[in-house]
């Protein structure tokens, strides 16, 4: 009897067309789901006869009752070699192999500059004017050349939008608790003396750190204020770096100039989230990741995976955080 696979989350309904599934047809059956499962009920009951489990990121938790309702499974694979919302030694107990995937740098750095240069020109609001006959021309664009970037991290992908902004003209600047001249130097940017002087002097400040103890909001009430009334915020890195509750409140008091934010503290957003309606917001459905190349990676070594662990020697196996 063959195995049975769910791929979870397969909004695009692209899981089994990006990736070449036939090393595995004999012996595993590919059942893709492309709607989310809102509560571990229903999760529960649509896997009760899965073996092996393919979920995107860390959209779907996996906690120990979870994993304690489902008998058969044997593999579960996510994408990306980093996944905190598996609970490991609940799947160590129950017998559950958990392996990991490569995950590219590149998308979430272009939609990055997406949603910065969707602000910056306002081309939501004037792309929408146009199509429904609406004023022709009513925002003035802010200018990227000369302007101030400020980066909260500076990491793989942190380094890579700063290089964008170098070319862009921009002056760039970072900074993170760790964050060293020798770094910035390397990189080409400036060191800024502290978190508080990065906010308050950037035309452009983008979020590109792990979430963490340090990390968790490290973007309060207090340091959404530093940020200059014409500057714009970027946050394609994780939602709780930064209050929901201060980021909503600032943009519907026009403190800032606006925001552009791919992540959320709730995913899929719910029809009634206040993220939805929020003034001066450019909000993408976390397609940060979500590129053709990324998710031919991902489902092609989910079927590596798969078949590694057939043969009974498991690759890319994840460990805990």
């Amino acid at each position: 009897m063959r195995l049975r696979c769910a791929v979870l989350d397969d909004f695009q309904q692209v899981a089994t067309e990006l990736a070449d599934w036939s090393p595995v047809a004999d012996d595993v059956e590919v059942v893709a789901f492309d709607t989310h499962f809102t509560d571990e009920d229903a999760l529960a009951t649509a896997l009760a006869d899965v073996d092996i489990v393919v979920t995107l990121r860390e959209r779907v938790p996996f906690p120990a009752t979870l994993i304690a309702r489902l008998p058969r499974l044997k593999l579960l694979i996510a994408s990306g070699m980093r996944n905190s919302v598996i609970d490991y030694a609940a799947a160590e107990a129950h017998g559950v192999t958990v392996c990991g995937t490569a995950s590219s740098s590149t998308p979430p750095v272009e939609l990055t500059w997406a949603l910065l240069l969707g602000l910056a020109r306002g081309l939501v609001e004037e792309s929408t004017a146009l199509r429904t006959g609406g004023p022709w021309q009513s925002t003035v664009g802010a200018d990227l050349h000369g302007r101030r970037l400020g980066l909260l991290g500076l990491g793989k992908i942190g380094s890579r939008v700063a290089q964008v902004g170098l070319a862009f003209g921009m002056r760039v600047s970072a900074w993170s608790q760790n964050l060293t001249k020798e770094r910035t130097d390397e990189i080409g940017v400036d060191l800024a003396p502290s978190k508080e002087d990065l906010l308050a002097s950037s035309d452009f400040v983008s979020v590109h750190l792990a979430l963490g103890d340090r990390t968790r909001g490290l973007l309060g009430p207090a340091e959404l204020a530093l940020l200059k009334p014409t500057a714009y915020l970027i946050n394609t890195s994780r939602t709780a770096i930064v209050d929901q509750d201060a980021l909503l409140a600032a943009l519907h008091e026009g403190r800032f100039a606006g925001a552009g934010v791919d992540v959320f503290d709730v995913e899929p957003l719910p029809a009634a989230h206040p993220m939805r309606t929020a003034p001066r917001l450019l909000a993408t459905p976390h397609l940060g990741y979500v590129s053709r190349a990324n998710y031919a990676t991902y489902y092609g070594q989910a079927v590596e995976n798969i078949r590694a662990y057939l043969t009974g020697s498991p690759v890319r196996l994840l460990r805990p955080n």
